[in-house]
C-alpha cells in the first residue's frame, strides 16, 4: 500500500511537468508577431508650418518609441508595480506562480495573477484573456521561448508599445501626449506614475473619468518605488501630493477633413500601408488659412440660408441642398494653403473642390480677355454691346442663339475695361465672333485646357472645370503670367526618412508679366466698382471675376491678392437653381472677402500691393487711366504718360 501511495504522489509531480514538456516540445508556437514586431501606427499630418493636422488609423492609435527614448525612471515605474524582478527571471517568475497558486487553491477560484511583463506582453499579443490553466501553460510557455528569443530591453519595448492604456491610446508615447500634452521625457514623476498605474484596469484607472482613483493608483507606484529604494523620501513626498493637468481631448481629432481624405487618396497608390504604417505627411496647408476658409464658408452658407428663409419662417428646403467650397494657394510654387470640399464634411464628405464639375460663368471671362489683349486689344478698345442672333449647327440642325446681358441692359459700344468690369455677356461674345471662335479655342488650349466646346457659349463659360482646376488656371493670373500646377504634399517621412518627395512640374508660361498686369488691372476694378465689390478687402489689394450660370445654379468667384489666389463656389448639389439674388457677387464674394480678413490677421506680413512691371504705361482715355504695353497700344488720341520705359511703335 505504502509502495502504491509514494508512486500516486510521484505520478502527481511527475505529470504536470510531463504535460509541460510535452507543450513545451511538440507544440509549435508562432512567436513572429512579437519577434519582427510591426504594429499598426498611426500616420501623422502636418500643414507648412509643423503643426499638426491629423492622426490617420484604422483600429489602433498608436506613437512608437524606442527603448532608448524611455526615461529610466519610466521602466523603474513600472516594474515596480509590475514586475520587479524582470531583469532576473527568464519569463516566468515561478515563486510568484506558487504563492498565487495557493492563494487560489484556498480561494476555490482564480483570485490572483502572478503574470511577468513577458507573460503580460505574450497575452495581450498572442492569446486571449480567458483565465483556464490550459491557456496559462501556453502563456508560460511563450514567455519562456519568447525571453531565448529577445533581448530584455527589446520586450520592454514591445511591452510599451502595445499596452492599452485608456481612451484609445495604444503605447505608453501616445498616453503620455495624449492624457499630459508632453512628450515622455517631459513627464514629471506623477505622470509616470499614473501611466504605468493603467495597464491593470485601464478604463476604472482612467485618469480623465476617475481622477481621484488614478492619483491613488499612482501613489502606490510611487510608494513601491520609495519601498524598494528607487527614490528618496523628499522625491517621494514631492510626487505623492502632485496632482498633474490631464486633458481629456482626443488625439484623432481632425482639423482639416478634406485635406486628409485628399492626402489619402493622393498617396494610397505609391504608399498603400499610409494609415497604417506610422508617416509623417507634410502637407502646404497653412492652418490658419484653413481655420479662415471653413469659417468663410460656413459664413456665406449661413447667409445665404437667412436670405432664403420665407419671413417669419424656420423653412430651410430652398437650401436644403446648397453647399460651397473653396480652394487658395501660393500662385508662385503652387502650393495648396486651404482647402474646403464642402460646408459640413460631416454632412457631406464629397469634395467638391477636387470631384465637382460645373460651369464657372462669367468667371471663365478672364481667359477670353487675357486672349484678345495678347492679340493686340487694351483696355480702351471699343467693343460693340448690342444684342445678336447667332446661329450653329446641333445634331445635324441648324439652331438659333439669342444671348442677353445679365441686367438685360446694352451700352451699344463699350470699352473692354468695362465690358468686363460690368460683365457684359454681348460684348463679349461679339468680341470672341470678331477674333474668330477657333482662335479663341486654340488659346484656350495653350492654358492645358480640354474638352473646350467649339461654340460661341465659351465666352460665357459653358465648359465644365472643378474649383481646383479653375485655380490651376488662374494660378496665371495672379502670377505674372506663368500658370503652376497645385499640389497639396510637400514629402513623406518615416522614422525620419524621406520616402516621398513631390516631384515639381514645369510651369507653363501663358503671356508676359506686362501684358497679364493689364488684366490684373481690370479684374481690380472688378472689386472697386463692378460685379465683385462685395469682395473687397481694407488694406489689401485684390483682383478678381464673378460668375454667375443660367438661372443661377453656379455662383462663383474667382481672385487673388499679390501673393495668395482663391476659388470660391457656391450652388445647390443637384444643379437646380439657386434663389435669383444668390449670384457670384452675392454669394461667393463675400466669402472670398472674408476669407482674406482672415488670412490678414494670421498673416500681417503678406504683400499687400500689386507691382507695375516696367514696359506698362498710362493714358489718360474718356477721362479714366487706361494701361498699355507695346502689344496693347493706346489710341492715337491718347494723352500718353511720360514715362523713362518709352513705348515702340
Amino acid at each position: 500500500m505504502k509502495k502504491y501511495l509514494i508512486f500516486a504522489i510521484a505520478l502527481l509531480i511527475i505529470t504536470p511537468f510531463a504535460i509541460f514538456w510535452y507543450y513545451y516540445t511538440q507544440v509549435k508556437y508562432d512567436l513572429d508577431k512579437l519577434i519582427n514586431y510591426t504594429p499598426a501606427l498611426t500616420t501623422k499630418i502636418y500643414d507648412k508650418n509643423g503643426e499638426k493636422i491629423a492622426n490617420m488609423f484604422d483600429a489602433e492609435n498608436r506613437y512608437y518609441v524606442s527603448f532608448k527614448e524611455v526615461p529610466p525612471q519610466l521602466i523603474e515605474a513600472l516594474l515596480a508595480i509590475e514586475d520587479t524582478s524582470f531583469f532576473e527571471h527568464e519569463g516566468v517568475n515561478f515563486d510568484a506562480i506558487f504563492r498565487a497558486m495557493l492563494k487560489d487553491v484556498r480561494a476555490g477560484k482564480m483570485v490572483e495573477g502572478a503574470s511577468t511583463l513577458t507573460q503580460q506582453l505574450v497575452k495581450n499579443t498572442l492569446l486571449t484573456r480567458e483565465k483556464k490553466l490550459s491557456r496559462k501553460m501556453v502563456e508560460v510557455i511563450y514567455a519562456i521561448k519568447l525571453e531565448n528569443e529577445l533581448t530584455k530591453e527589446q520586450i520592454l519595448e514591445r511591452y510599451l508599445n502595445e499596452i492599452y492604456l485608456g481612451h484609445g491610446y495604444y503605447g505608453i508615447r501616445t498616453a503620455s501626449e495624449g492624457y499630459f500634452h508632453k512628450d515622455l521625457k517631459d513627464l514629471t514623476l506623477k505622470e509616470i506614475a499614473i501611466l504605468v498605474g493603467l495597464p491593470k484596469a485601464p478604463s476604472f484607472y482612467s485618469p480623465t473619468k476617475n481622477y481621484e482613483i488614478s492619483l491613488g493608483r499612482a501613489n502606490r507606484v510611487i510608494d513601491r518605488m520609495f519601498s524598494l529604494g528607487w527614490i528618496d523620501e523628499k522625491t517621494h513626498d514631492i510626487a505623492s501630493k502632485e496632482q498633474p493637468q490631464v486633458f481629456d481631448s482626443t488625439l484623432t481629432q481632425n482639423q482639416a477633413p478634406f485635406v486628409v481624405d485628399e492626402a489619402v487618396r493622393q498617396l494610397s497608390l505609391e504608399i498603400p500601408d499610409i494609415k497604417t504604417g506610422g508617416y509623417d505627411i507634410y502637407t502646404t496647408i497653412d492652418m490658419d488659412m484653413q481655420k479662415s476658409a471653413n469659417f468663410a464658408i460656413k459664413q456665406a452658407y449661413t447667409e445665404a440660408v437667412l436670405r432664403a428663409k420665407p419671413k417669419d419662417s424656420n423653412d430651410t428646403s430652398a437650401t436644403s441642398k446648397l453647399n460651397g467650397s473653396l480652394i487658395s494657394l501660393d500662385p508662385s510654387t503652387g502650393m495648396i494653403l486651404a482647402l474646403v470640399g464642402s460646408v459640413d464634411y460631416a454632412q457631406s464628405s464629397f469634395n467638391r473642390v477636387t470631384q465637382g464639375k460645373r460651369q464657372p460663368g462669367s468667371a471663365f471671362k478672364p481667359f477670353i480677355y487675357q486672349i484678345a489683349m495678347d492679340l493686340g486689344y487694351s483696355g480702351a478698345s471699343q467693343l460693340t454691346d448690342l444684342a445678336k442672333t447667332f446661329t450653329y449647327e446641333k445634331d445635324g440642325e441648324e439652331v438659333l442663339w439669342q444671348p442677353e446681358n445679365y441686367e438685360k441692359d446694352y451700352a451699344g459700344v463699350v470699352s473692354l475695361r468695362e465690358a468686363l468690369v460690368h460683365s457684359k455677356n454681348l460684348a463679349t461674345i461679339n468680341m470672341v465672333s470678331d477674333i474668330g471662335l477657333q482662335k479663341v479655342v486654340a488659346k484656350l488650349k495653350n492654358y492645358g485646357m480640354v474638352n473646350i466646346p467649339p461654340v460661341l457659349s465659351i465666352a460665357l463659360g459653358s465648359i465644365t472645370l472643378s474649383p481646383l482646376e479653375m485655380a490651376q488656371y488662374y494660378s496665371s493670373f495672379a502670377n505674372d503670367g506663368i500658370q503652376v500646377q497645385p499640389y497639396l504634399i510637400r514629402k513623406v517621412e518615416k522614422e525620419g526618412k524621406l520616402v516621398y518627395t513631390h516631384k515639381e512640374v514645369p510651369s507653363r508660361r501663358i503671356t508676359s508679366p506686362e501684358q497679364n498686369y493689364l488684366l490684373t488691372t481690370i479684374l481690380q476694378d472688378v472689386v472697386r466698382r463692378g460685379t465683385g465689390t462685395l469682395a473687397a478687402v481694407p488694406g489689401l489689394e485684390v483682383a478678381g471675376k464673378t460668375g454667375t450660370t443660367n438661372k443661377n445654379a453656379d455662383a462663383w468667384f474667382a481672385g487673388y491678392s499679390p501673393s495668395i489666389e482663391t476659388i470660391v463656389w457656391f450652388g445647390n448639389d443637384d444643379n437646380t437653381p439657386m434663389k435669383r439674388s444668390e449670384t457670384g457677387g452675392r454669394t461667393a464674394a463675400p466669402a472670398f472677402a472674408t476669407f482674406y480678413k482672415g488670412v490678414l490677421k494670421a498673416h500681417p506680413e503678406i504683400k499687400r500691393t500689386f507691382t507695375r512691371p516696367d514696359g506698362v504705361t498710362t493714358a489718360e482715355v474718356g477721362g479714366r487711366t487706361e494701361y498699355f504695353t507695346n502689344t496693347s497700344r493706346p489710341p492715337k488720341s491718347a494723352d500718353v504718360e511720360k514715362t523713362t520705359e518709352q513705348l515702340v511703335f
